[in-house]
């Protein structure tokens, strides 16, 4: 393995030798990296400039779309909120964002001046606690909310278009960004959900992999754990990016990073030890969906009838219809990763999307679709070679945004 390595001139530990197109190489391959102490290649200054105009793009689109969103937001109330005239800010602090303040507030017996809230342990304790610190600055907690789904998503962006320029062609980058922050869902990066944080987090953890920054990649998927239950769905993918790795290409020399997996079920089994403590139930936090929520694991097809029935429904049919055309999305996503062997990548949405798919009625998928960044970095790669796709998704998926916004901020359930 050590000699093979060597006579192609690529450096496990440090990447490829820049250029390399990594369809051409393989879904396994390493990404260019850090480099040896050889002279770079011609071009490689070129290349470093377009990176970095990718990030300052990627920036752009963030604090653009943001300014977009509130735009829409003024605009929207005049337009369509009739007699409701609730201040701008307020109309954040709905459905989850609510609850995530409760808890930042309360803890998890939740407002004693009102019932307990069974659901309440649901919810991973990393953006209560961020709210909590942010608030000792920001006394308003819808706004504390915001600001950390600003700074984070910023954190998010960056991360991804390198993800996708790692990937190929440099370039990518910015049209994986564009393509998430015009999917119509991405309201819930704007609003004091987790998703912002999450990806904060998950992003640069798996660019890390991607680079082989074993530690460093383990400890940024601890921190995507305490905020989420995906976070375990990234751990298990970081296990299985390890072995494969292992035995394709680095060999046994690689096997002493292999305690860092060990740190983001860390969190995980940490919440479970407190939930028990409070409740004594070790599975508190999925039991909490059913009692929050009613959902509960069942058969896929179960799950598709309960659906399918709900779109006829004259007030969530259009939720569920939106419902059941991502979970085809990503079924289609899971073809693709199966087909290129991206075993990581395909262990990541697998489990979310088996997850979604085996509960009482598809809930949230749209949402959870945020976090698929390998449909996302495909986006942005097949964008950068083909620019009418991005053209034709910016102009007929873009403009779903707008009813996505104003529904949000009018109460109405939006995924």
């Amino acid at each position: 393995m050590t000699a093979s390595v060597q006579e192609t001139g690529r450096d496990p530990e440090h990447g490829e030798r820049a250029g390399t197109d990594p369809e051409e190489r393989g879904p396994d391959a390493e990404e260019p990296g850090r480099g040896d102490e050889s002279p770079p290649p011609e071009g490689a200054s070129a290349e470093a400039a377009e990176r970095n105009a990718t990030v300052r793009d990627a920036l752009l689109l963030w604090v653009g779309t943001r300014a977009g969103i509130i735009l829409m937001a003024v605009y929207g109330i005049l337009a369509v909120s009739g007699t409701n005239r609730a201040p701008l800010l307020e109309r954040w602090h709905y459905w989850d964002v609510d609850l995530f303040r409760e808890i930042a507030e309360f803890g998890y017996g939740g407002d004693p001046s009102q019932d307990p809230d069974p659901g309440l342990p649901a919810f991973f304790p990393g953006l209560p606690l961020a709210l909590r610190l942010v608030h000792l600055v920001v006394q308003d907690w819808t706004l504390a909310g915001l600001i950390i789904s600003f700074v984070a998503g910023a954190v998010a962006m960056v991360a991804l278009a390198k993800l996708a320029d790692l990937e190929r062609p440099v370039g990518a980058g910015r049209w994986a960004v564009l393509a998430l922050l015009l999917c119509p869902p991405a309201v819930f990066l704007f609003a004091g959900y987790s998703e912002a944080l999450f990806l904060a987090f998950a992003l640069p953890a798996w660019l890390a992999v991607r680079r082989r920054r074993w530690p460093v990649a383990c400890a940024l998927a601890a921190g995507a754990s305490c905020v989420r239950v995906t976070g375990l769905f990234l751990a298990a993918a970081l296990v299985t990016e390890f072995v494969v790795s292992r035995i394709r290409r680095d060999g046994w020399t690689g096997w002493r990073d292999a305690p860092w997996l060990l740190l983001p079920f860390a969190p995980i089994a940490a919440y479970s030890v407190y939930q028990h403590s409070r409740t004594g139930d070790w599975l508190a936090w999925i039991h909490a969906q059913e009692a929050g929520w009613g959902r509960r694991m069942v058969w896929p097809w179960e799950s598709f009838r309960s659906t399918w029935d709900m779109t006829g429904d004259a007030t969530f049919g259009p939720m569920f219809r939106l419902e059941l055309a991502v979970a085809i999305v990503g079924l289609l996503l899971l073809v693709w990763l199966l087909v290129t062997r991206r075993w990581a990548e395909f262990v990541y949405v697998g489990l979310q999307v088996a997850v979604l798919t085996t509960s009482t009625f598809y809930m949230s998928m749209p949402r959870g679709a945020l976090l698929w960044w390998p449909l996302w970095v495909l986006v942005g790669r097949t964008a950068a070679r083909r620019r009418w796709v991005i053209i034709l998704y910016a102009t007929v998926i873009g403009p779903l945004t707008v009813p996505m916004v104003i529904s949000f901020m009018n109460s109405s359930w939006t995924g």
